[in-house]
Protein backbone atom coordinates (compact mmCIF):
# COMPACT_ATOMS: atom_id res chain seq x y z
CA UNK A 1 0.00 0.00 0.00
CA UNK A 2 1.32 3.43 -0.99
CA UNK A 3 -0.14 6.52 0.66
CA UNK A 4 -0.36 9.61 -1.55
CA UNK A 5 -0.89 13.01 0.05
CA UNK A 6 -2.17 15.86 -2.11
CA UNK A 7 -3.97 13.24 -4.18
CA UNK A 8 -6.23 15.78 -5.92
CA UNK A 9 -3.35 18.08 -6.84
CA UNK A 10 -1.84 18.06 -10.32
CA UNK A 11 1.11 15.80 -9.48
CA UNK A 12 -0.69 13.73 -6.85
CA UNK A 13 -3.60 12.88 -9.14
CA UNK A 14 -1.26 11.84 -11.94
CA UNK A 15 0.71 9.70 -9.49
CA UNK A 16 -2.41 7.96 -8.18
CA UNK A 17 -3.40 7.04 -11.74
CA UNK A 18 0.09 5.78 -12.54
CA UNK A 19 0.40 3.64 -9.41
CA UNK A 20 -3.01 2.07 -9.98
CA UNK A 21 -2.13 1.33 -13.60
CA UNK A 22 1.02 -0.40 -12.33
CA UNK A 23 -1.11 -2.61 -10.07
CA UNK A 24 -0.12 -0.99 -6.79
CA UNK A 25 -2.78 -0.40 -4.11
CA UNK A 26 -3.13 3.30 -3.31
CA UNK A 27 -4.55 5.16 -0.34
CA UNK A 28 -5.29 8.67 -1.62
CA UNK A 29 -5.45 11.36 1.04
CA UNK A 30 -7.58 14.43 0.45
CA UNK A 31 -9.35 16.96 2.64
CA UNK A 32 -12.59 16.52 0.68
CA UNK A 33 -13.13 12.88 -0.40
CA UNK A 34 -16.65 13.58 -1.65
CA UNK A 35 -15.32 15.92 -4.34
CA UNK A 36 -12.06 14.14 -5.10
CA UNK A 37 -13.23 12.44 -8.33
CA UNK A 38 -10.37 9.93 -8.09
CA UNK A 39 -10.37 6.48 -9.74
CA UNK A 40 -12.68 3.98 -8.07
CA UNK A 41 -9.76 1.61 -7.49
CA UNK A 42 -8.12 4.06 -5.09
CA UNK A 43 -8.89 3.97 -1.37
CA UNK A 44 -9.85 7.60 -0.81
CA UNK A 45 -9.40 8.76 2.78
CA UNK A 46 -9.98 12.11 4.43
CA UNK A 47 -6.66 13.71 5.36
CA UNK A 48 -6.95 14.52 9.05
CA UNK A 49 -3.55 15.72 10.32
CA UNK A 50 -4.87 15.56 13.90
CA UNK A 51 -5.24 11.77 13.64
CA UNK A 52 -2.29 10.72 11.45
CA UNK A 53 -1.99 7.17 12.77
CA UNK A 54 -5.27 6.24 11.08
CA UNK A 55 -3.86 7.15 7.68
CA UNK A 56 -1.02 4.64 7.43
CA UNK A 57 -2.27 1.21 8.57
CA UNK A 58 -0.84 -1.43 6.24
CA UNK A 59 1.19 1.07 4.20
CA UNK A 60 4.87 0.70 3.34
CA UNK A 61 5.57 3.89 1.35
CA UNK A 62 4.46 7.51 1.36
CA UNK A 63 4.42 10.35 -1.18
CA UNK A 64 4.51 13.78 0.46
CA UNK A 65 4.50 17.43 -0.48
CA UNK A 66 6.20 20.00 1.72
CA UNK A 67 3.12 21.68 3.19
CA UNK A 68 1.83 18.35 4.52
CA UNK A 69 5.11 17.35 6.17
CA UNK A 70 5.21 17.44 9.98
CA UNK A 71 7.23 15.48 12.56
CA UNK A 72 3.99 14.03 13.96
CA UNK A 73 2.87 12.79 10.54
CA UNK A 74 6.26 11.20 9.88
CA UNK A 75 6.37 9.57 13.31
CA UNK A 76 2.90 8.12 12.81
CA UNK A 77 3.86 6.81 9.38
CA UNK A 78 6.96 5.10 10.76
CA UNK A 79 5.06 3.63 13.70
CA UNK A 80 2.51 2.09 11.32
CA UNK A 81 5.18 0.43 9.16
CA UNK A 82 5.94 2.96 6.44
CA UNK A 83 9.58 2.54 5.42
CA UNK A 84 10.15 4.97 2.54
CA UNK A 85 8.97 8.51 1.85
CA UNK A 86 9.24 10.36 -1.46
CA UNK A 87 9.02 14.14 -1.06
CA UNK A 88 8.11 16.61 -3.79
CA UNK A 89 10.58 19.31 -2.80
CA UNK A 90 11.94 22.21 -4.87
CA UNK A 91 14.93 23.06 -7.05
CA UNK A 92 15.30 26.24 -5.00
CA UNK A 93 17.33 24.08 -2.62
CA UNK A 94 20.83 24.13 -4.06
CA UNK A 95 24.31 25.28 -3.14
CA UNK A 96 24.50 29.04 -2.80
CA UNK A 97 20.72 29.52 -2.63
CA UNK A 98 19.10 32.29 -0.60
CA UNK A 99 18.19 30.37 2.53
CA UNK A 100 15.93 33.17 3.75
CA UNK A 101 13.53 32.81 0.81
CA UNK A 102 10.13 31.59 2.09
CA UNK A 103 9.94 28.82 -0.52
CA UNK A 104 13.44 27.65 0.42
CA UNK A 105 12.57 27.66 4.11
CA UNK A 106 9.42 25.61 3.57
CA UNK A 107 11.09 22.89 1.51
CA UNK A 108 14.35 22.80 3.45
CA UNK A 109 12.34 22.36 6.67
CA UNK A 110 10.39 19.47 5.18
CA UNK A 111 13.59 17.80 3.97
CA UNK A 112 15.22 18.19 7.38
CA UNK A 113 12.21 16.75 9.18
CA UNK A 114 12.25 13.72 6.87
CA UNK A 115 16.00 13.19 7.30
CA UNK A 116 15.47 13.28 11.07
CA UNK A 117 12.49 10.90 11.01
CA UNK A 118 14.43 7.66 10.60
CA UNK A 119 12.57 6.85 7.39
CA UNK A 120 14.32 6.08 4.12
CA UNK A 121 13.80 9.00 1.78
CA UNK A 122 13.99 10.27 -1.79
CA UNK A 123 13.78 13.97 -2.58
CA UNK A 124 12.46 15.24 -5.92
CA UNK A 125 13.52 18.82 -6.62
CA UNK A 126 11.65 20.09 -9.69
CA UNK A 127 12.15 23.53 -11.15
CA UNK A 128 9.27 25.53 -12.66
CA UNK A 129 5.98 23.65 -12.97
CA UNK A 130 4.29 23.89 -16.38
CA UNK A 131 1.01 24.15 -14.43
CA UNK A 132 2.11 27.61 -13.25
CA UNK A 133 0.76 28.75 -16.63
CA UNK A 134 -2.75 28.05 -15.36
CA UNK A 135 -2.49 31.43 -13.64
CA UNK A 136 -3.32 32.91 -17.06
CA UNK A 137 -6.38 30.72 -17.67
CA UNK A 138 -9.02 33.28 -16.72
CA UNK A 139 -7.45 35.94 -18.93
CA UNK A 140 -7.15 33.55 -21.89
CA UNK A 141 -10.74 32.39 -21.49
CA UNK A 142 -11.81 36.05 -21.54
CA UNK A 143 -9.74 37.30 -24.48
CA UNK A 144 -6.54 37.21 -26.49
CA UNK A 145 -4.36 39.39 -24.25
CA UNK A 146 -2.46 38.13 -21.22
CA UNK A 147 -1.10 40.62 -18.71
CA UNK A 148 1.86 39.42 -16.68
CA UNK A 149 5.31 40.26 -15.38
CA UNK A 150 8.64 39.71 -17.14
CA UNK A 151 7.82 38.61 -20.68
CA UNK A 152 11.46 37.51 -21.12
CA UNK A 153 11.65 35.50 -17.89
CA UNK A 154 13.02 32.06 -18.76
CA UNK A 155 12.29 28.65 -17.26
CA UNK A 156 12.31 24.99 -18.28
CA UNK A 157 8.77 24.03 -17.23
CA UNK A 158 8.14 20.41 -16.30
CA UNK A 159 4.91 18.54 -17.02
CA UNK A 160 3.13 17.32 -13.88
CA UNK A 161 2.91 13.79 -15.28
CA UNK A 162 6.69 13.71 -15.76
CA UNK A 163 7.11 14.50 -12.05
CA UNK A 164 4.58 11.78 -11.26
CA UNK A 165 6.46 9.32 -13.50
CA UNK A 166 9.68 9.92 -11.55
CA UNK A 167 7.83 9.61 -8.23
CA UNK A 168 6.34 6.33 -9.45
CA UNK A 169 9.78 4.91 -10.19
CA UNK A 170 11.15 6.12 -6.85
CA UNK A 171 8.27 4.43 -5.02
CA UNK A 172 8.18 1.16 -6.95
CA UNK A 173 11.83 0.53 -7.83
CA UNK A 174 14.69 -0.09 -5.46
CA UNK A 175 17.80 2.03 -5.33
CA UNK A 176 16.33 5.50 -4.87
CA UNK A 177 16.73 5.65 -1.10
CA UNK A 178 18.91 8.60 -0.12
CA UNK A 179 18.78 10.06 -3.64
CA UNK A 180 18.08 13.67 -4.63
CA UNK A 181 16.64 14.01 -8.13
CA UNK A 182 16.59 17.47 -9.72
CA UNK A 183 13.90 17.63 -12.41
CA UNK A 184 13.36 20.03 -15.31
CA UNK A 185 11.57 20.22 -18.59
CA UNK A 186 13.58 19.67 -21.79
CA UNK A 187 13.97 23.24 -23.01
CA UNK A 188 14.02 26.89 -21.98
CA UNK A 189 10.97 28.98 -22.80
CA UNK A 190 10.02 32.54 -21.93
CA UNK A 191 6.72 33.64 -20.41
CA UNK A 192 5.76 35.26 -23.70
CA UNK A 193 6.62 32.05 -25.58
CA UNK A 194 4.50 30.02 -23.18
CA UNK A 195 1.49 32.22 -23.85
CA UNK A 196 2.09 31.88 -27.59
CA UNK A 197 2.30 28.08 -27.23
CA UNK A 198 -1.03 28.01 -25.39
CA UNK A 199 -2.51 30.11 -28.19
CA UNK A 200 -1.19 27.67 -30.80
CA UNK A 201 -2.76 24.76 -28.93
CA UNK A 202 -6.06 26.64 -28.92
CA UNK A 203 -5.77 27.77 -32.55
CA UNK A 204 -5.64 31.43 -31.45
CA UNK A 205 -3.06 34.19 -31.46
CA UNK A 206 -2.42 35.32 -27.91
CA UNK A 207 -0.36 38.34 -26.92
CA UNK A 208 1.62 38.74 -23.71
CA UNK A 209 1.54 42.32 -22.38
CA UNK A 210 4.21 43.01 -19.79
CA UNK A 211 2.99 44.65 -16.59
CA UNK A 212 5.10 46.84 -14.33
CA UNK A 213 6.07 44.53 -11.42
CA UNK A 214 5.58 47.45 -9.04
CA UNK A 215 1.90 47.44 -9.98
CA UNK A 216 1.41 43.68 -9.79
CA UNK A 217 -0.92 42.60 -7.03
CA UNK A 218 -3.64 40.13 -6.08
CA UNK A 219 -5.35 40.43 -9.46
CA UNK A 220 -2.35 38.75 -11.11
CA UNK A 221 -1.33 36.54 -8.17
CA UNK A 222 -4.55 35.77 -6.28
CA UNK A 223 -3.14 32.67 -4.55
CA UNK A 224 0.14 34.21 -3.39
CA UNK A 225 0.21 35.40 0.24
CA UNK A 226 0.84 39.19 0.31
CA UNK A 227 3.92 38.77 2.50
CA UNK A 228 5.50 36.49 -0.12
CA UNK A 229 4.68 38.45 -3.27
CA UNK A 230 7.70 40.77 -3.31
CA UNK A 231 10.14 37.90 -2.82
CA UNK A 232 8.40 35.97 -5.57
CA UNK A 233 8.58 38.93 -7.95
CA UNK A 234 12.31 39.20 -7.28
CA UNK A 235 12.65 35.49 -8.05
CA UNK A 236 10.90 36.09 -11.37
CA UNK A 237 13.11 39.12 -12.09
CA UNK A 238 16.18 36.94 -11.65
CA UNK A 239 15.03 34.73 -14.56
CA UNK A 240 14.96 37.46 -17.21
CA UNK A 241 17.18 36.31 -20.08
CA UNK A 242 18.99 33.95 -17.68
CA UNK A 243 19.24 30.38 -19.04
CA UNK A 244 17.58 27.96 -16.61
CA UNK A 245 18.92 24.64 -15.39
CA UNK A 246 18.06 21.87 -17.86
CA UNK A 247 18.74 18.19 -17.26
CA UNK A 248 17.66 14.80 -18.59
CA UNK A 249 16.80 13.22 -15.24
CA UNK A 250 13.23 12.42 -16.30
CA UNK A 251 14.45 10.40 -19.29
CA UNK A 252 17.20 8.67 -17.30
CA UNK A 253 14.80 7.51 -14.59
CA UNK A 254 11.70 6.74 -16.66
CA UNK A 255 13.05 5.88 -20.10
CA UNK A 256 10.86 8.57 -21.68
CA UNK A 257 12.01 12.11 -22.52
CA UNK A 258 10.45 14.95 -20.56
CA UNK A 259 7.57 16.56 -22.43
CA UNK A 260 7.86 20.02 -23.93
CA UNK A 261 5.75 22.96 -22.90
CA UNK A 262 4.00 22.76 -26.29
CA UNK A 263 2.90 19.23 -25.38
CA UNK A 264 1.73 20.41 -21.97
CA UNK A 265 -0.33 23.17 -23.61
CA UNK A 266 -2.01 20.65 -25.91
CA UNK A 267 -2.79 18.43 -22.92
CA UNK A 268 -4.52 21.36 -21.17
CA UNK A 269 -6.57 23.06 -23.88
CA UNK A 270 -9.77 22.50 -21.89
CA UNK A 271 -8.34 24.48 -18.96
CA UNK A 272 -8.00 27.46 -21.27
CA UNK A 273 -11.48 27.26 -22.76
CA UNK A 274 -10.70 25.02 -25.72
CA UNK A 275 -11.82 21.55 -26.66
CA UNK A 276 -9.64 18.46 -26.34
Amino acid sequence: MIVVTGATGNVGRALVERLLAAGSPVRALTRDPERAALPAEAEVVRFDPDDPAALFAGATALYLYAQATTPALLAAARAQGVRHVVLLSSAIIEEGADETHPIHIMHATAERQIRDSGLAWTFLRPGAFATNALQWASQICAGDTVRGVYADGLSAPIHEDDMAAVAERALLDGGHEGAVHRLTGPAATSNAEQVAAIGAALGRKLTFVETDPGEAGPELFPHVPPQMLQRLLQTFADTVRVPPEINDTVEKLTGTPARTFDEWARDHVEDFGGRA
